[in-house]
Parts: C-alpha cells; sequence; structure tokens
C-alpha cells in the first residue's frame, strides 16, 4: 500500500495532455494545496470537466502525470481513489435505492464498517436536508435531490480531496446553501476541494484560490486580490475579471498561431 505525504500537495499535475478529435487539455500544469478550497474556471469546451475526469481516475491521459497526496493516481489508482470523491453535474445513482440504502451500499464498497457507515449517513442526510426522503426511492427525486444524494455518496467514506463538477446545478437556493454548507465544513477540517462552476458569484465568496483554464491551458491562477491585480481591475468582481483574461487568451492564442 502506498504512503501517503502529508505535507505533499494535495493535487499536483504536471504536462498533462488529452485530445479526442482535437487538443482538449495541453501540457497542463496544476498544484492545489491540502485544505484549499480552489475553483476551476473557464468557458465551456475549455478542458475543465476532463482535467477533472482525469484526476479522478475516469479517463486516461495521453501524457503526463497526476499526483495526490504524495501518490502516483496513475500508477496506483486504486490507491489514489481512496482518498477521492468525485460528483458530477448528472449524478448517477439507484433509483431503486432510498438514500439510505445508497449510502449503505456505497460504504460497503469503500470497506467502511457498517456502525461508523451509519452514523455518516445520519449525519450527512440530515446536513444535505434528505433526512424526511431517507426512505423514499431515489427514482421519484427531482435533479437536485439526486445531486445532493449522489455528494452525499461521495462524502460517506471521508475523502481527502472532493472533486465537484457543477455541483449547484439544479439546485434551489435552499439546497444550493445545503451544499456550500457542506463543502465549507469540509474545508474547516481540512479537506480539500476543487470545484467547477459557471455560477461566478459562488467562485467569488468560496474559493480561497481561483484557476482560469481555456483551450485546454491554465491561463491565470490566484486569489481574487491577485486576479485583479493582473487584470487591472481592481475592485471588479469575478466576472468581469474572469471575461478580460480569457479574451486576453484568445488574443495570445489567436496572435500564436498567426
Amino acid at each position: 500500500m502506498t504512503v501517503q505525504q502529508p505535507d505533499a500537495p494535495a493535487l499536483s499535475i504536471a504536462g498533462l495532455h488529452k485530445s479526442f478529435d482535437k487538443p482538449a487539455v495541453c501540457g497542463l500544469d496544476l498544484s492545489v494545496a491540502g485544505g484549499e478550497f480552489y475553483a476551476l474556471l473557464g468557458p465551456n469546451g475549455a478542458g475543465k470537466t476532463t482535467t477533472l475526469r482525469m484526476v479522478a481516475g475516469l479517463l486516461p491521459p495521453d501524457s503526463g502525470s497526476i499526483s495526490i497526496y504524495g501518490i502516483d493516481a496513475l500508477f496506483n489508482a486504486v490507491e489514489a481513489k481512496r482518498v477521492v470523491a468525485w460528483v458530477s453535474d448528472e449524478p448517477m445513482i439507484y433509483d431503486k435505492l432510498s438514500p439510505y440504502e445508497y449510502l449503505e451500499f456505497v460504504a460497503g464498497l469503500w470497506s467502511v464498517d457498517p456502525r461508523i457507515a451509519e452514523a455518516r449517513s445520519a449525519e450527512l442526510l440530515e446536513l444535505l436536508g434528505l433526512a424526511p426522503h431517507a426512505h423514499e426511492r431515489c427514482g421519484g427525486f427531482s435533479k437536485g435531490m439526486r445531486q445532493k444524494v449522489a455528494l452525499a455518496g461521495a462524502l460517506v467514506h471521508e475523502p481527502r480531496l472532493i472533486i465537484l463538477d457543477e455541483p449547484l446545478t439544479g439546485l434551489d437556493a435552499g439546497s444550493a446553501r445545503q451544499v456550500k454548507s457542506v463543502l465549507q465544513e469540509r474545508v474547516a477540517g481540512g479537506v480539500t476541494v476543487i470545484m467547477t462552476t459557471h455560477i461566478l458569484e459562488v467562485a467569488e465568496r468560496m474559493a480561497r484560490r481561483i484557476g482560469v483554464i481555456d483551450r485546454g491551458r491554465l491561463i491565470a491562477e490566484g486569489t481574487l486580490e491577485e486576479l485583479r491585480t493582473r487584470s487591472g481591475r481592481d475592485g471588479s468582481n469575478l466576472e468581469e475579471i474572469f471575461l478580460d483574461l480569457v479574451a486576453e487568451g484568445g488574443q495570445e492564442a489567436g496572435e500564436a498561431a498567426a
């Protein structure tokens, strides 16, 4: 079994490449510290989801390296997955199971002690407002409720790195608040969260650092204040800064291709 390195970054990516019909991720380098809330932003097709799917072990890279708390995620995929949770914008849960049964099933896959799993499940269902529906079949749930069930399932084995792709899609204001509260509590406890979102106000309020990716490359990174300084927009909100950075990146890409 590979030993995790406590002082290692939660995530370290170097020279990551992935192509489909055309390049999707192009030599990406990225490092996220332990206990950090990191927002990865970019326009549609920028490579965000492809990057995170590779980190989660759902998609093999063409080249490059991925390290999670010092574990080589490409050569020790099982060990890396033990400390990672992945939640997509299209939650995959079992319609014939109730939330309680689903969490019991997922906990069993991770070999979580049944008594510990029961306590964690009860806590997660309560925190996410699912307790009144704990024994109802998931097949009748709205997308927002299914998203919360998927998040609870991802957290039941207490991962150290949580990866979320558009986690607030389909959630009403109350549900979104519950999800954000759960994530903030995890970060306060030392867990790392990496999130993509098109809701830039959420990234602005929650993320410690923000990375902007476009055409498969990281074009800017830093705290909100650092990004303001780079864009020359003191006092601007993240939306204005983001649009400027993407426009700047597109112009540079066009000049390089000319």
